[in-house]
């Protein structure tokens, strides 16, 4: 789930770790069972952990560290609550080059619902190395402010500095293009064979109704954003710790929006791309018409 307008108590908590809050614990026979706690929270469970979660499953379930995740794809289909989720994991191919797993996530006795993850690992390979896009002109992280107009549970367990857009709360939002650039870093630093964990991106991506706040600015409508889905497709690695979320909504309509997002690290390397469908829930005021195209 996300969501760009929730408001939690103004004490921090100490951050939490996604690695150890994600892990999952094997039953046999493909069953996982993870332990999911609240301080990963919009007003629900990030949907970007919840995809964590299952690709951890996946992972383990395949057993070859030699294997990364490459592109993965998760379907929300009914609300997750925060606590013990059931995992099964199906292997659908293993190959020299590549495997592919499926994931049925839900809430621990839960019948029906939950969630589906399709995901593929693969080994590295030789192949061409070609550079065919450049990162969004925005300021380094230790030029950005903190981004502190955001209060949610999930937030806490994250440095978050503002590098394009409006702050999202308060008397300087301004109405601006459907585009919003964040700097992200994992207070728990989240690493893997010496390098940012790719399965940390998926909750870090998961965060692209933010450009939809931007562009629809100041006014008494406020909004919330469940996840239908999310497609993460990852291609690079690195060292460093900041990750810039630089999202941007292409259209919101008859209640529902598409949003994506560009991953890079802070020497310019390009991790990963995102997209994702949401559906726009009113919370307050009347749903108006905006053209931010020109902006």
């Amino acid at each position: 789930m996300s969501s760009q307008d929730v408001v939690t108590p103004a004490a921090a908590p100490a951050p939490a770790d996604l690695a150890a809050d994600t892990r999952a614990t094997a039953l046999g026979g493909g069953r996982y069972r993870v332990l999911l706690p609240p301080t990963w929270s919009f007003l629900l469970p990030s949907g970007g952990v919840l995809a964590t979660a299952a690709l951890r499953a996946a992972f383990d379930e395949l057993g070859d560290p030699a294997l990364h995740l490459i592109s993965t794809t998760t379907t929300f289909c009914t609300p997750i609550e925060a606590g013990p989720l059931d995992l099964e994991v199906v292997v659908l191919r293993r190959g020299n080059a590549a495997s592919q797993v499926r994931v049925h996530a839900r809430g621990a006795g839960a019948t029906d619902g939950g969630l589906e993850t399709i995901a593929t690992f693969a080994r590295d390979r030789a192949g061409p190395d070609v550079v065919g896009a450049r990162p969004p002109a925005v300021p380094p992280p230790d030029q950005c402010g903190d981004s502190g107009d955001i209060r949610a549970p999930f937030f806490a367990n994250l440095d978050c500095r503002r590098a394009a857009g409006s702050p999202l709360r308060g008397p300087d939002l301004v109405a601006g293009p459907a585009r919003y650039a964040r700097w992200f870093r994992y207070r728990v630093p989240q690493r893997d064979r010496g390098h940012l964990d790719r399965l940390a991106l998926p909750p870090i991506a998961d965060t692209m109704p933010a450009a939809l706040a931007q562009a629809l600015g100041p006014g008494p409508y406020r909004f919330f954003a469940p996840s239908l889905d999310l497609t993460v497709q990852i291609i690079d690695d690195t060292e460093r710790d900041w990750v810039l979320v630089a999202t941007r909504v292409r259209r919101a309509h008859a209640g529902w929006a598409v949003g994506e997002a560009e991953l890079w690290d802070d020497a310019g390397r390009l991790l990963a791309i995102a997209s994702q469908a949401m559906y726009v829930r009113t919370v307050a005021g009347e749903p108006p018409t905006v053209d931010a195209s020109a902006r």
